[in-house]
């Protein structure tokens, strides 16, 4: 199949396709986290796939870019979400604030993406353990995948420097809650050299998207990219797409944050205009560094869809004229594209609440 060319074709894929695709994929997740033993393990794979549905559906959307594997991308995508899902579930909502315990869960996250690999004993450092199998099947399945990507060989390293990012961030950030920020800024510490051009806050943003994995994972099933191409894809994704993804993400659950205590990248700014300059700055430098890959056309599209599934959020709106500001602009910075995308965002997720 082709990729989309205009942002017409690309919503009735997305609506027609990629969106049922997903719900199907999930169903079948859904039951099998229905019969895990563990009634605390079960409740939270469920609880992760009932509200976080919508990053399996955003990660899916990078399925266009795979041509006739599309569906197998599709079930290395809903799983691999699935994984970071339910471990940030386990880590967020638990009781342990011990490192070791989200290391050892988060290995899950690098086996996957290792064919052959033994699954782990995630669980060895809680005293919740018999999930029925349920997260090794969904490192199986990513395995299972990759094992017959022509491409694995080369995009092997950049997809284990994107997960190695991601689980550090999830080792720090779940920690005792005075622990967290030292933690972090020690992190990026000894980043600094290699991402000069980031805040501490930034970085760490950047390290919590998949978005990296699934593009790499998706373009490269022609086996025809050079390794210059690749670089530039990960180099476009990390820091700037990545961090510009969830950053947004923290600006619309800032509130949340707040009322419970818990850090937010947002909030370590300067002031709220040091705060929109460098959004907009991530926006255009992503925006600059996709127009540099393979389908720049197609992947400038899903930098809009970005904006426009965080922008549309309910909670985004609820923040006060300095967030609709923030909003206003970057909309702006995205052209009439990333409005339509908005509208439609914007009715498609109240459509689903009523």
């Amino acid at each position: 199949m082709a990729v989309p060319g205009n942002f017409v074709t690309l919503t009735h894929i997305a609506m027609t396709r990629v969106l049922p695709a997903v719900h199907r994929f999930l169903a079948g997740w859904k039951e099998k986290a229905q019969k895990i033993p563990d009634p605390e393990l079960r409740r939270q794979a469920l609880m992760s796939i009932g509200n976080k549905t919508f990053h399996c559906e955003g990660g899916g959307i990078y399925t266009l870019l795979a041509g006739d594997h599309a569906r197998e991308t599709m079930r290395f995508i809903v799983a691999y979400q699935t994984i970071s899902d339910y471990l940030d579930n386990l880590c967020d909502r638990g009781t342990s604030r011990d490192p070791e315990d989200f290391r050892a869960l988060h290995t899950a996250l690098a086996d996957a993406l290792i064919p052959g690999a033994a699954p782990g004993d995630y669980y060895r450092c809680r005293p919740e353990k018999d999930d029925g199998g349920y997260l090794p099947a969904l490192v199986r399945t990513c395995q299972n995948v990759l094992k017959d990507h022509p491409a694995y060989r080369r995009i092997a390293p950049l997809l284990q420097e994107l997960a190695g990012y991601y689980r550090e961030l999830q080792v720090h950030k779940h920690v005792a809650a005075a622990e967290v920020q030292p933690r972090l800024e020690a992190w990026y510490d000894g980043k600094r050299g290699k991402f000069p051009d980031v805040r501490w806050q930034e970085f760490c943003a950047a390290a919590g998207s998949t978005l990296g994995v699934f593009s790499l994972v998706s373009q490269s099933w022609a086996g025809d990219l050079a390794e210059e191409d690749l670089r530039r894809v990960k180099e476009a994704y990390f820091p700037w797409v990545q961090g510009l993804h969830i950053l947004l993400d923290y600006c619309v659950d800032r509130q949340e944050d707040h009322l419970a205590g818990e850090l937010n990248f947002c909030d370590h700014y300067r002031d709220e205009r040091e705060m929109e300059e460098r959004f907009i700055h991530f926006y255009r430098v992503s925006d600059r560094a996709l127009r540099e890959l393979p389908d720049p056309a197609f992947q400038r599209m899903l930098l809009k869809g970005v904006l426009a599934v965080y922008l549309s959020d309910v909670k985004m709106s609820r923040q006060g004229d300095q967030a609709r500001r923030l909003g206003r602009r970057l909309l702006r910075e995205g052209g009439p594209l990333a409005w339509f995308f908005f509208a439609n965002c914007w009715v498609y997720r109240r459509a689903k609440h009523t």
